[in-house]
């Protein structure tokens, strides 16, 4: 699947719960297969973790581990780097190759 956001962009949460909508943060990892975004920050979650002892001989501490999961794609817009809103993308093409552009100021965003 095409995805337009890539990893390294900021992008501002439009929907989903009300304490992540509106926070922005930077793309830590994208899924295109599943259509879904690791974001800095935004929806983050707590996991109980038992100690483990390993085959190494290691212990896994126990506790509250703390991390962001995954929202979807379409929850989220991309915010341009020149003029600092929110916005959709155009993919445009020339003899250097592909670029994706801002539609509100026209600014190369790669």
């Amino acid at each position: 699947m095409k995805v337009k956001i890539k990893k390294g962009d900021t992008v501002e949460v439009i929907s989903g719960k009300l304490e992540d909508k509106g926070k922005r943060g930077e793309v830590i990892n994208v899924m295109p297969s599943e259509r879904r975004l690791v974001i800095q920050g935004v929806n983050i979650r707590t996991k109980h973790q038992k100690q483990v002892q390993t085959q190494a001989g290691r212990q896994i501490n126990p506790g509250r581990i703390k991390f962001e999961a995954a929202v979807d794609i379409s929850n989220v817009m991309l915010v341009c780097p020149k003029c600092s809103k929110m916005t959709r993308i155009a993919i445009q093409r020339d003899d250097t190759g592909s670029h994706r552009v801002c539609k509100q100021c026209d600014a190369v965003i790669d």
